[in-house]
């Protein structure tokens, strides 16, 4: 495969624009993509999304909003790192006005979007949609009436396609981004149906976009000139930069989870030091904590050492490997080439065994389970009612009005059973998970609108 081209991998343009967009150093397109994620309706509702533990009472833990905006600062950081050794060495981009702040701006804009298209209660919300169709015998009738490529989207569903169709949905034009940050943010640059995946490829452990966006991902992939796996099949490598975004996220799920599991007791101090001691090595000075009394506090101080340090090598592994990430070739998690990832291991082994197997996020995935399927099963069956010839039941009449008015006529419009249910989908996973909860109890009778 040829190189790409970073003159043409960063492209102020957004989808369907025809002409050039002017470039600003004051303020980039890039960084208009930040402001337009930031002050989105969708990006609001993370606040109220799960991360991984639920909020107690005694003590704050990480939503989706925090968790994505602590992403999104050590995005900024490695983009603008790599963005200074990347202009040393291509002067066509300082020729074009492009400076580091622009590789940061796309990479922190792409990293604040990365959890948007995530259904309310986390994974488990993701699998309680899929099962639907997979497990219950209103979802497998589904199948009779969809293509093959469109039910893999269906069992499938992924956080990641649905953010990519959030952004380019027609009334959302306020937040269509340009098509560098849409590819950044892409970190699986295929659709769910992949006929021949490519051993050790990390890009394709997962899917990128739905059958009802392809052509949309289409056009970007060419726009950017991005290298092509399977033309037909339409699978293209990476975007340089999605690279950063997943360090950003991996960097911080890594840390910020332990730390969440040491503040509420899950994850003993102790452990949660030497473990944090172990990936800054010799740069480890625990004569430093003496002077802090706080556990929380020391636990604070390491975390930032940790995060720093990981910065920092990630960068040393992006510029080494960045005519192989150019070329296509490279397809592995910088994370995965670290020198502590030992340690990295280890941190995932605790954070598996104390926290995200704890009984409270257990509970908390048996209730999005319940809840989603109840409110897939209720409204699948009042939208695909709507489409019959025959009367509406008054029971599924009475939900499909419960739909914001923007849905129920998306539904009408549509004579495809795939899209109704694409339509439902958008609306239940951009549920916050209080909603959610409080729609299916009032679904189901267990409680009257006004009642807590």
């Amino acid at each position: 495969m040829n190189n790409m081209d970073w003159l043409q991998l960063l492209n102020p343009n957004r989808l369907g624009q025809q002409s050039a967009a002017p470039h600003s150093a004051s303020r980039s397109q890039f960084e208009r993509d930040y402001d337009r994620i930031i002050f989105s309706h969708p990006f609001r509702r993370l606040q109220d999304k799960t991360q991984v533990v639920p909020l107690p009472e005694d003590d704050f833990v990480h939503t989706r909003l925090t968790h994505s905006l602590e992403v999104s600062s050590v995005g900024r950081s490695l983009g603008k790192k790599v963005g200074e050794i990347i202009l040393q060495k291509y002067s066509d981009l300082v020729d074009n006005g492009y400076t580091s702040n622009d590789f940061g701006a796309i990479v922190a804009a792409a990293a604040l979007a990365h959890d948007i298209g995530n259904p309310p209660f986390g994974h488990s919300g993701e699998d309680a949609i899929s099962e639907f169709f997979l497990h219950t015998e209103a979802g497998k009738r589904i199948k009779e009436v969809v293509n093959e490529k469109e039910w893999a989207d269906l069992t499938a569903f992924e956080g990641n396609a649905q953010g990519f169709r959030l952004f380019n949905l027609a009334n959302n034009k306020g937040i269509q981004l340009t098509y560098s940050t849409l590819a950044a943010f892409s970190k699986y640059p295929h659709a769910s149906k992949l006929e021949k995946k490519i051993a050790g490829r990390k890009s394709q452990k997962k899917y990128g976009f739905f059958q009802s966006e392809a052509y949309h991902f289409d056009e970007l992939a060419r726009a950017l000139a991005l290298n092509s796996l399977s033309e037909k099949e339409g699978n293209w490598v990476r975007h340089p930069l999605a690279f950063l975004v997943e360090a950003a996220d991996d960097i911080c799920y890594h840390i910020i989870d332990l730390e969440d599991g040491c503040r509420l007791g899950w994850v003993p101090f102790e452990e949660a030091r030497d473990l944090l001691a172990g990936i800054l090595g010799d740069s480890y000075m625990p004569e430093k904590l003496e002077n802090t009394r706080e556990e929380n506090d020391k636990i604070a101080y390491l975390r930032a050492l940790a995060i720093n340090k990981l910065i920092e090598q990630c960068t040393d592994i992006f510029i080494a490997y960045e005519g192989e990430i150019l070329s296509g070739d490279f397809d592995t998690a910088l994370m995965d080439l670290v020198p502590c990832k030992k340690v990295l291991k280890e941190i995932i082994n605790v954070s598996v065994d104390k926290i995200y197997r704890s009984r409270l996020v257990l509970e908390t995935e048996a209730v999005g389970h319940t809840v989603l399927t109840g409110l897939m099963k209720a409204f699948i069956a009042a939208a695909l009612d709507q489409k019959k010839q025959e009367e509406s039941s008054k029971k599924n009449l009475t939900a499909f009005r419960l739909l914001p008015i923007g849905y129920q006529e998306q539904i009408i419009a549509t004579g495809s059973t795939y899209e109704i249910c694409r339509v439902v989908i958008d609306f239940i996973s951009g549920m916050t998970d209080r909603y959610a909860i409080n729609l299916y109890r009032k679904l189901e009778g267990i409680s009257l609108p006004g009642m807590k």
